[in-house]
């Protein structure tokens, strides 16, 4: 599985996002500002909320920019069995039911589901519970996190 591909990917996801987040807060920000919303009485809060909801998109949006300029400076390395897993590394995690998941460790703000060849793949941030839990640990390696009511437990299978 090729990292750079679904770095790719992690980036056309993250600019279809930043034009969907564009467009609803040109569209609040419409709403907000058009005559016909201006508040006739202090219940008539069209105007306000709308005002709201485009400071919300724009701080989304913003938000978003910062996430692709992250994944546009990351360089996936190679998988180095001295340092363990780190950022950019490709994991395939198995749990006690045998169910296999793959991840790919990347920088904030791209956590999303991918589709490489036929191959589901996560992608998660190292910041998150798993990805904190994941770093610095190697094949055949115990991984575990603690949800508030249950305690989960991966064995890893393989990295790249």
């Amino acid at each position: 599985m090729d990292k750079f591909l679904l770095q790719r990917q992690v980036l056309e996801r993250l600019a279809e996002d930043l034009l969907q987040a564009e467009q609803a807060m040109r569209a609040a920000h419409e709403t907000a500002t058009h005559e016909e919303n201006i508040a006739e009485n202090k219940y008539d809060t069209l105007g306000l909320e709308a005002a709201y909801l485009a400071t919300g998109q724009a701080r989304r949006a913003e938000a978003i920019r910062q996430a692709m300029a992250n994944w546009r400076q990351f360089r996936p390395r190679p998988y180095d069995a001295s340092k363990g897993i780190e950022l950019g590394a490709l994991v395939c995690l198995v749990d006690s039911a045998d169910k296999q998941q793959q991840l790919f460790l990347g920088p904030n703000g791209g956590s999303m589901k991918l589709v490489s060849g036929a191959q589901l793949v996560q992608v998660i941030s190292s910041e998150a519970p798993l990805g904190q839990a994941m770093l610095g640990k190697c094949e055949g390696d115990e991984v575990s996190i603690h949800g508030s009511p249950i305690r989960q437990q991966f064995e890893v299978l393989w990295v790249h």
